[in-house]
């Protein structure tokens, strides 16, 4: 049972989470699971953060409408969505300290992989789009801080600015329906749990309009760092405690 506190904990952290992920397109599903895995267990982890991403997102995509490439969002989607599904349901099959080392080697192993794709100056064809997509919609399946990826096929798509934002918010919230669908239909995604997902999502929603603003004046550089330091700490410490147990 989460007491008034920790409810209160997962709420800040959602809100901060939120605000940096709108300024820099990077990092919302990344900071949770460190808060997140000691309250409610590492197995519920990505289906709480994937229903809560349907608030966080629909609020971005409201935020940057104008800016959202609809062709590309879908074509993106319809090469993921498969992908999605089965991440999702291997992930309801692994346990506890198993899900621990997955998440934290994922958030370790996406710093630097995001670092090498933003610093490729090529870009992708229709058909790379595809092939990237497809790829990524299985680690989206059953992992958390999997955008940074989308984030990156976005940008070498030829997207940038507000533009890259409002797409990646529209593709990661028509995946992340498809996505809670498979975990409440395995029975990962309980009603106490879409509770948390629920605050989650309603403390972070205020986040993207706040971001919004801030894009406009503060340099993604500085935060991007910090951010990267913070996910490759969180993720050596789910590693440690997964092993361990």
């Amino acid at each position: 049972m989460i007491t008034l506190s920790q409810t209160l904990l997962i709420a800040a952290v959602a809100f901060l989470a939120s605000v940096l992920g709108g300024v820099t397109g990077y990092g919302t599903g990344l900071l949770l699971p460190p808060v997140l895995i000691p309250l409610i267990g590492a197995e519920a982890v990505v289906p709480v953060i994937g229903l809560s991403a349907l608030l966080t997102n629909a609020g971005r995509v409201a935020a940057w409408w104008p800016r959202l490439d609809r062709p590309l969002a879908l074509r993106v989607v319809l090469a993921a969505a498969p992908g999605v599904v089965i991440g999702a349901a291997l992930y309801s099959l692994l346990s506890g300290p198993k899900v621990m080392v997955l998440i934290g080697a994922t958030l370790v192993a996406l710093v630097p992989l995001r670092r090498w794709l933003m610093r490729r100056h090529g870009a992708l064809a229709p058909g790379g789009v595809t092939l990237a997509a497809a790829g990524y919609g299985l680690l989206n399946g059953g992992t958390s801080g999997s955008g940074v990826l989308l984030l990156s096929i976005l940008l070498a798509a030829g997207l940038g600015g507000p533009g890259v934002i409002a797409t990646d918010a529209a593709v990661s919230f028509l995946l992340g329906l498809a996505k809670s669908a498979v975990f409440a239909g395995t029975g990962a995604l309980s009603w106490p749990l879409a509770g948390v997902a629920l605050v989650i999502g309603l403390a972070a929603l205020p986040g993207a309009f706040l971001a919004k603003r801030l894009a406009a004046r503060l340099g993604p550089a500085s935060h991007v760092t910090i951010l990267d330091a913070v996910v490759v700490l969180g993720g050596a410490l789910l590693i440690v405690q997964g092993l361990r147990a």
